[in-house]
């Protein structure tokens, strides 16, 4: 399973980071990716020990590479590749706690404006309420 060789995007790819290679060496190449604090190239060789930052969407994972394996198995084997530091988890705990918060305050409305509405509303915007 320890290979000696393998690039940043396939190892990525082999502990279920991304769906597929190509997505990862797109994040690689978009800065979404660091190796050791460092931006790298998709070709990099990961090393066990190293610490690999990875933004998906809102949150930012900081993970130990445990294993370096270019194959994708299972979920569960998947996760054996790395470790995720507690400050990460923490972090993100309490990103996902802000996000609900603020969703709790500014709530969505159940349907889109009709045409009615969205007149009265460019009317409000317009008016000299707002300058």
């Amino acid at each position: 399973m320890a290979d000696s060789k393998v690039r940043l995007d396939k190892w990525l790819w082999a502990a279920r980071f991304f769906k597929t290679r190509s997505i990862a060496t797109d994040m690689i190449n978009g800065g979404k990716v660091h190796y050791n604090g460092q931006r790298c190239k998709a070709s990099k060789a990961v090393d066990v020990g190293a610490e690999v930052k990875i933004r998906q969407g809102f949150d930012d994972k900081v993970v130990i590479i445990k294993e370096v394996s270019d194959k994708r198995r299972n979920f569960t084997i998947a996760q054996t590749l790395y470790e995720e530091t507690q400050a990460s988890i923490e972090h993100r705990e309490k990103q996902a706690l802000a996000r609900q918060s603020s969703a709790a305050i500014s709530p969505r409305p159940d349907s889109k404006p009709d045409k009615k509405q969205r007149r009265t509303l460019l009317n409000l915007k317009n008016s000299d309420l707002f300058e």
